[in-house]
This record gives structure tokens, C-alpha cells and sequence, in this order.
């Protein structure tokens, strides 16, 4: 496995992780990323990503990963695939990583990058869809719907706002509702039921989503069991994201209600020489720009840290 002790381990290899690897090892930190599989993270199953600086054409959320993650080989990021089961930071110099395997490594500074999941509807067809018509972002896929007939299933916050963002590109947007009215906040609704480009669909839920090669329609049933088929031609489910946080202490870190770690700007979380870094920080916008952003940002801030430890 390596050395039992590191100044800097980072837990994750998505967008976030390998920026702060790669960022770790050009300042000469003597670190470890920890990843249970591929790095890449939920990126590596995007199927498109249109909104990365420096691609104007757009790519293969796998293309973007595989050159994110070649770029950290370059400069000899430490990677090591291991699946972590827990952590304990109850010492307050060193924090410790415990694996699958019982076998335990120690480190000065943490970077937890675990990332989230959008939660899924587990139905027919999503699967075979994702990214053929089935998004779990708006803001990030809104473009390829132009003129478009869509539907948004959920009806938080979350789901009204990127209903209303759609409207932009989409031709006509339906919101889908397992409920008889909309959980957002009262201004959010009042901003939806003025757009004359949004219809809904009331008491439903999507029980399979069809298509031949891309989203043509989806089966619904009603609250009475009654059936029906609507036809479009995207799919937006919006019913929340979960963070992966079931190794993390979060009592310890003062998760948000939703399980995120909230950290201040510099990405610090109330644990000193611990950072969050990515879409498992409590904060508004969840994009691989961003990520990266405070990957970089979080091993300045645990660089800084160090510095003040060795004084």
C-alpha cells in the first residue's frame, strides 16, 4: 500500500480530488488520492459536457475525466485505489483513514472530495437513457433541448428553478407531480405559474421512461392507478441529490440538514485541517468548473495550514 503517513491525503478522484492532487503534487506536498475505482467520478458517466472552459466543441464527460486524470499522472499525483470505510478525527493532530481491509493510514491534512448522486427514479428505461434524453441538470444540458418539447419530474426548489431556466432553450416545459401542488417556496412558484411556457401534470408519477435511441415518452400513473402515456422529448429529474457522506463523521463536521459539510470561502471545515472540496460542500451550485475550482482551492488553504503546523 505504501507509507502508513502522509501530510495530505485527499478522499476522492473526481473533478475536485484530481485538481487537488494535481495542484498537491506541483507544490511538492507529500500526499496520497484516495479512490475506490476509476478516478472521474459521476463526470465519467456524463454524456456530454458543453460547458467546460477550454472545449468549445464540447465533450464526453469520459473524455473530460480521462484527460483530467492524465494530467494528474503528469506531474505524478500519488493515487491509490482503495475502498475507505470510515474516518476518524477525534485526534486532533492526525487524522485517520480506516479501509475495507482493517488497514489504517494517518494524515496531517484531509481533503474530503466524495462528491453526490442525484437520486434516481429507478424505473424502466432510465439507465438506458441517461444522457440519450434522461438529464439530472438543467443548467447543464438546457442547450441541447432547443425547441423542444420537456418534462421536469419533482417539485421542490430545485426542480421549479430549472424548470423556469428551461424555458429558455425548451419550446414548452411540463412539471410532473407526484403531489396536487408544488413544494417550492411560495416566490418560486409565483415565478413558474407566470411562465406561460410551463404546464404540469398533477398527482402522477413516471413509472418507465421509452425511447429507441433517445426519450419519446413516458408512462405515467395517476394517484387512482390510472394509466396513460405522454409523449417528450427529454426528461429532467429533479427529485434531489444525496451527498456521499456515509464514511464521514458529520457530527464532527458540522454537516448541513441535508448531510453536506459546510466550510467556510476557503473551503475549512470547523475540523482544523480538514477541507471540503466539491459536490459534497453545502453550497448553491454543483458544476465540474467549480469542483475544480475548490480542489485547488482547498490544498492552498491545507498547504497554509501545514506551513503553520511545521512553525
Amino acid at each position: 500500500m505504501g507509507k502508513d503517513h502522509y501530510e495530505l491525503i485527499i478522499l476522492g478522484g473526481g473533478p475536485a480530488g484530481l485538481t487537488a492532487g494535481l495542484y498537491a503534487s506541483r507544490a511538492r506536498i507529500d500526499h496520497v488520492l484516495i479512490e475506490k475505482g476509476a478516478p472521474g467520478g459521476q463526470v465519467l458517466s456524463t454524456d456530454w459536457v458543453d460547458n467546460y472552459p477550454g472545449f468549445p466543441e464540447g465533450l464526453s464527460g469520459f473524455d473530460l475525466m480521462e484527460k483530467m486524470t492524465s494530467h494528474a499522472k503528469r506531474f505524478d499525483v500519488n493515487i491509490l485505489t482503495k475502498e475507505v470505510v470510515s474516518i476518524d478525527l477525534n485526534d486532533q493532530v492526525s487524522k485517520k483513514i480506516i479501509f475495507a481491509d482493517d488497514s489504517v493510514i494517518t494524515c496531517d491534512a484531509l481533503i474530503i472530495c466524495t462528491g453526490a448522486s442525484p437520486n434516481k427514479l429507478g424505473v424502466p428505461g432510465e439507465a438506458a437513457l441517461s444522457g440519450k434524453g434522461v438529464s439530472y441538470c438543467g443548467t447543464c444540458d438546457a442547450p441541447f433541448y432547443r425547441n423542444m418539447h420537456v418534462a421536469v419530474i419533482g417539485g421542490g426548489d430545485t426542480a421549479v428553478e430549472e424548470a423556469d431556466y428551461l424555458t429558455r432553450f425548451a419550446r414548452k416545459v411540463t412539471i410532473i407531480h407526484r403531489r396536487d401542488e408544488l413544494r417550492a417556496t411560495k416566490i418560486l412558484q409565483e415565478v413558474v405559474y407566470a411562465n406561460k411556457k410551463i404546464d404540469y401534470i398533477w398527482n402522477s408519477r413516471v413509472i418507465a421512461i421509452e425511447g429507441e435511441k433517445e426519450v419519446e415518452r413516458l408512462q405515467l400513473v395517476d394517484n387512482d392507478g390510472n394509466t396513460s402515456s405522454f409523449d417528450v422529448q427529454g426528461v429532467f429529474i429533479l427529485i434531489g441529490i444525496t451527498p456521499n457522506n456515509a464514511l464521514l463523521p458529520l457530527e464532527k463536521l458540522n454537516a448541513d440538514k441535508w448531510g453536506f459539510i459546510q466550510t467556510d470561502t476557503e473551503t475549512r471545515t470547523v475540523v482544523p485541517g480538514v477541507f471540503a472540496a466539491g459536490d459534497i460542500r453545502s453550497k448553491l451550485m454543483r458544476q465540474v468548473v467549480n469542483a475544480c475550482g475548490e480542489g485547488a482551492n482547498a490544498v492552498i488553504a491545507a498547504e497554509h495550514y501545514l506551513k503553520s503546523k511545521s512553525s
